[in-house]
């Protein structure tokens, strides 16, 4: 394995996120923050606990998953995309390193950047609310495992658009409302039963069902369930990876 050149893409990404601090860590923070305080004052002055725990400290885990899906996603795509619209992707193609390590350069950086952030978010809502990790372990398996896959989803939609537009189209257009929808800011056991199974048909809610179960214990799904549907789609993306390596697609154009 061409270490040196995994250690050269990494390094490269992990600097373009401290050129640009603000907009990397600075900005998802603070906008986390203000939904926390909006949600937490707004809907937390009329449902004061869900599931025996306080409607603020609850909504901690599905804050964090939000900003770490739309963030690997966002690092991963405009990662690759970048050399794509430059032209350098061909340069990195032709130099003496695998498919899979430049996947691993990018992936890895776009995964270490999320981990960063959700962990930074994390410290931010203990300034707000009391928290107990109840599984440490299992908090930073969903975190990372969820960090990895969605890095992967963005890689492929990096390697997909064509445009900046496309580019934003799917983590606007589909991304965000199922995180928004997928029990962020509530359980989805408080929905009447017929929108309870159609939100059930939403993956994004098995993520942060198993994610909340690492805090307290809770969960709208089987924990196992939850880590079954993340590898499921890890798997997937690993697939759409080596197919878009294999048949050259959107690369060798």
């Amino acid at each position: 394995m061409n270490h040196r050149a995994i250690r050269a893409i990494y390094l490269f990404e992990m600097a373009r996120t401290w050129r640009t601090l603000l907009q990397s860590i600075v900005s998802p923070v603070v906008s986390t923050s203000l939904y926390f305080v909006v949600f937490g004052a707004a809907i937390g002055s009329r449902i004061s606990q869900v599931e025996g725990v306080s409607y603020g400290t609850f909504i901690v885990p599905g804050l964090i998953m939000l900003s770490v899906l739309t963030q690997s996603i966002a690092n991963a795509s405009f990662g690759i995309y970048f050399p794509k619209f430059t032209g350098t992707i061909y340069e990195i193609l032709s130099a003496p390193i695998s498919y899979f390590e430049i996947v691993l350069g990018y992936v890895g950086a776009a995964a270490t950047k999320s981990i960063i952030l959700g962990l930074i978010i994390l410290a931010t809502a203990g300034l707000f609310v009391p928290l107990h990790i109840q599984h440490p372990v299992w908090m930073l398996t969903f975190l990372v495992l969820t960090a990895v896959t969605f890095s992967l989803f963005g890689f492929i939609i990096g390697i997909w658009a064509d445009g900046f537009e496309k580019l934003q189209m799917i983590p606007m257009l589909v991304v965000t409302p199922l995180t928004f929808l997928g029990g962020s800011f509530y359980s989805i056991d408080m929905l009447p039963p017929t929108w309870r199974t159609v939100a059930l048909l939403n993956p994004v809610v098995y993520l942060i069902s198993g994610f909340r179960w690492s805090f307290y214990e809770i969960a709208d799904v089987s924990v196992s369930v939850s880590i079954g549907m993340t590898v499921a789609f890890l798997v997937i993306c690993l697939i759409v990876i080596w197919w878009i390596f294999k048949t050259g697609y959107r690369l060798k154009n």
